[in-house]
């Protein structure tokens, strides 16, 4: 038996761009995957594409923001397969404008979902991540280090996960959990409403991504990345 075979991965925002590619991923190293998202009919027809007729994945219909629906996606994670190895908490979004215009609206949305709601994942999750000794990957940005104009949500968000992810790491690793920040720059996503074309062939793909969160799986455990930056390796010159 490979070593990952039937270990079971809950990704957050997994019916497409980044969670999709890991789902993908993790799929073709023998695991079983839940993937969730706010509409639970995108959510549903991932999975479908993904089961190809087998019993592998399991769609969820949760809002990171609500802390309830979190709770409810580990326990029909657990009724269904009774475990929980590996958490990608990869849920988020983008809203950007100018400090001055930046509605109350954007900014608590960006807030909510990308560090709130990945506190939210984690809390839910620990407790059986404790049982399996599994991993936690949360998905940042260069963002998280990087600042630019009209970033001042985003950056926030970013920033803040990157420092939640690290001191987590600190707080879980006598439990045996490992913890692990990916922090991507350009990915040919469906972020910000972005439509991905053959004018984004120069970006990380998003199974570019899950490569490396497969990869970080089948280290030896005495070894951690705990943070992990990723670039295109020949973006366009200027």
């Amino acid at each position: 038996m490979k070593p990952l075979e039937n270990k079971v991965a809950y990704i957050t925002g997994g019916s497409k761009g980044i969670g999709l590619g890991v789902a993908k991923s993790l799929l073709n190293l023998g695991m079983r995957v839940a993937i969730s998202g706010r509409d639970y009919a995108a959510v549903s027809k991932t999975a479908e594409s993904l089961a190809e007729g087998d019993d592998r994945v399991l769609p969820i219909a949760s809002d990171v923001r609500k802390y309830e629906d979190e709770t409810a996606a580990i326990q029909t994670i657990l009724d269904k397969w009774g475990q929980l190895d590996v958490l990608i908490a990869n849920a988020g979004v983008g809203k950007f404008s100018n400090i001055s215009d930046m509605s109350l609206e954007d900014w608590n949305a960006t807030i909510d979902t990308n560090l709130t709601g990945v506190f939210h994942s984690l809390k839910a999750a620990i407790p059986s991540l404790k049982i399996s000794k599994g991993y936690i990957f949360t998905i940042a940005s260069l963002a998280g280090t990087n600042f630019f104009p009209h970033g001042t949500a985003y950056n926030a968000s970013k920033f803040g996960l990157v420092g939640f992810t690290q001191a987590a790491m600190l707080d879980l690793r006598q439990d045996d959990i490992k913890v692990s920040t990916i922090m991507p720059g350009s990915v040919a996503t469906y972020f910000n409403d972005h439509i991905p074309s053959d004018a984004d062939d120069w970006k990380i793909q998003p199974e570019d991504i899950g490569q490396i969160i497969a990869d970080m799986l089948q280290l030896n455990p005495r070894t951690l990345p705990s943070k992990v930056e990723v670039r295109p390796s020949k973006p366009p010159s200027k």
